[in-house]
Parts: C-alpha cells; sequence; structure tokens
C-alpha cells in the first residue's frame, strides 16, 4: 500500500514562496513555516498547512525542504536558534530527508550530511538557480546531491519543484561545488553589465538604445539583459540583494583559496558588491551596484 510523502517548506522569500506554490499545484500541498508568520498563514489559505513553529512542521513532514538565505540560517532551522534544540530536527522522524537549498561552502554541507546521518535523517545537498519567476512556475534548476534513499523519498517532490533536478553525486559536496561556481559567473557577469553600462552613461549613450543593441549583439549575458533592466526602470527592489553576492562571492573564494586557486575577476567582482553594500545599497537588488561608478546619471524611475 503506497502511502503519501508529506512535505514541509520552510522559507517563503522570493524564492521559497514560489517553490511552495510548485508543490501545492503539483499535489502536494505543504506544511509551511516562515519567521514572518503572516506570510505562512496566507499561503496557507489556498491550500496547505501553516505551522506555528519548526518543531511542529518537524513532526508533520517526511521531507523538510530549507529555502534561507544562508548555513547560519539553515542551523537555526534544524537545531534551533543558538542551538537551543527548538529546530525541526528535534522531530524529524528516523529516516526523513532535510532537502538543503541554499548556497553554502560545499565543505559546510558535507558535515552536515554526516551530522544528520547520526540522528538517523536522510540529507540532499540541493541549492537552487533561477529566480523567483521560474521558482513559480516550477521552472528553475536544482542542483543536487545525495544518498540513493534520500532521492528514492525526495525525488518526486524535487521534480516538482523543478524543471531541471541534475543529481551530481551520491553524497553531499558536489551540488554546493556546481552552485558556487554558477554563483562566480553569475556574480562577474552582474559586474560586468553594470560596468559596461555604467561606461554608455557616461559617454553619453542613450541607456535604453544601448540595452536593445546589447541584448541583440554577442556581448549580451542572461544577466545583462534580465539587471540591466531594473536599472533602466530604476527599481532596485531586491529580487537578489548586493549582499547576497557579498556572501556568495565569499564563499567562492573561500574555496577556491583553500587550493591556492587564483580568481581575478571573482575577487574583483566581490570588492565590487563590497563596496556597494557599504554605500548603503546592502538590501537593494544587486544590479544597484552600478551605484558605485562615479559621474554618471543613472536612469530615473518614470511617473
Amino acid at each position: 500500500m503506497n502511502t503519501v510523502t508529506r512535505v514541509g517548506l520552510i522559507g517563503l522569500g522570493a524564492m521559497g514562496k514560489g517553490m511552495a506554490q510548485s508543490l501545492r499545484r503539483a499535489g502536494h500541498p505543504p506544511h509551511v513555516f516562515d519567521v514572518r508568520t503572516e506570510a505562512a498563514q496566507a499561503f496557507a489559505r489556498d491550500g496547505g498547512v501553516a505551522c506555528a513553529s519548526l518543531p511542529e512542521l518537524g513532526a508533520a513532514c517526511d521531507v523538510v525542504v530549507s529555502v534561507v538565505v544562508n548555513a547560519a540560517q539553515t542551523e537555526a532551522v534544524l537545531f534551533g536558534p543558538g542551538g537551543d534544540g527548538m529546530g525541526c530536527a528535534s522531530t524529524m522522524k528516523p529516516g526523513s530527508v532535510f532537502v538543503m537549498c541554499s548556497t553554502v561552502d560545499p565543505n559546510w554541507s558535507v558535515a552536515m550530511e554526516k551530522r544528520l546521518a547520526a540522528l538517523g535523517l536522510l540529507y540532499i545537498d540541493a541549492p537552487i538557480s533561477g529566480g523567483a519567476a521560474r521558482a513559480a512556475s516550477g521552472e528553475m534548476t536544482m542542483m543536487t546531491a545525495g544518498r540513493p534513499a534520500a532521492y528514492a523519498k525526495a525525488e518526486p517532490l524535487l521534480n516538482a519543484m523543478a524543471a531541471k533536478v541534475y543529481k551530481l553525486g551520491d553524497s553531499a559536496g558536489a551540488g554546493s561545488k556546481v552552485k558556487v561556481i554558477n554563483q562566480l559567473l553569475a556574480g562577474v557577469h552582474i559586474a560586468a553589465a553594470a560596468e559596461a553600462m555604467a561606461l554608455g552613461l557616461r559617454e553619453g549613450v542613450d541607456p535604453a538604445a544601448l540595452y536593445e543593441v546589447i541584448t541583440h549583439s554577442a556581448g549580451n549575458s542572461w544577466m545583462f539583459e534580465n539587471r540591466m533592466a531594473h536599472v533602466l526602470a530604476a527599481d532596485y527592489t531586491p529580487l537578489s540583494a548586493v549582499d547576497i553576492f557579498v556572501k556568495d562571492l565569499g564563499i567562492v573564494l573561500d574555496m577556491a583559496r583553500a587550493s591556492k586557486f587564483p580568481l581575478p575577476l571573482s575577487s574583483t567582482a566581490h570588492q565590487m558588491f563590497m563596496q556597494a553594500s557599504t554605500a548603503g545599497f546592502a538590501k537593494e537588488d544587486d544590479s544597484a551596484v552600478i551605484k558605485i561608478f562615479p559621474g554618471i546619471e543613472l536612469p530615473k524611475r518614470k511617473p
């Protein structure tokens, strides 16, 4: 007799909310938890269950998907703030699966798999990419690594959330390594796109015309096309904030530093995001890195 796999999702931010919607749309209405109680309750009004605490969610679910910002928040989700035991790991049943979707140091992910295994829990290293719109439509990418037993329980749910679920290894680490490399490219591309648009503005080129030409020429990138549209609209609402790339490019550089591998472009891009952050743009959209360039007049929001 087949049993229904009960899924929980923690973190209803830009990506997590879309992923929860994809699960619900696929017939897996999730239990959800967010530190913003009203966000969980609003989601559950259309299907699913809003949990009042992490232990409540852990006890109710066979698979728990964590969509928080970083390693520290993931540890808090699992073991409670400050390790006080009030996380979901305290109530998850043996054999349950924890799916970790944050961008983290690969070595941290390897260690977490071992730590959860000691508690009888399975783990999938599953960073995500694609942005909020693709998360909401179930078209994002997941870079995963985990034991076969973990996939056996969680794979249908992963497929409900993502159009591409790449299996990169049978233990944690490989998923996070590929995500870190993806973030290297994403961060460098955003920084380069901002530099190119800033030069155009400095030289008096019409920004809309520049955008039109570049997006139909060989110099285009997905990041130029996506992020410079934010600049043209003067809309720095954070879909992915400047400080995300301060963190992620920091992880990139830490990983390379461990093997003394040079990353000159990543280092420069990291400094650009650091400069934008300390200049007061930390919580703005990552396209706000363009604001570090002097002597340019950025497009203004149209009334």
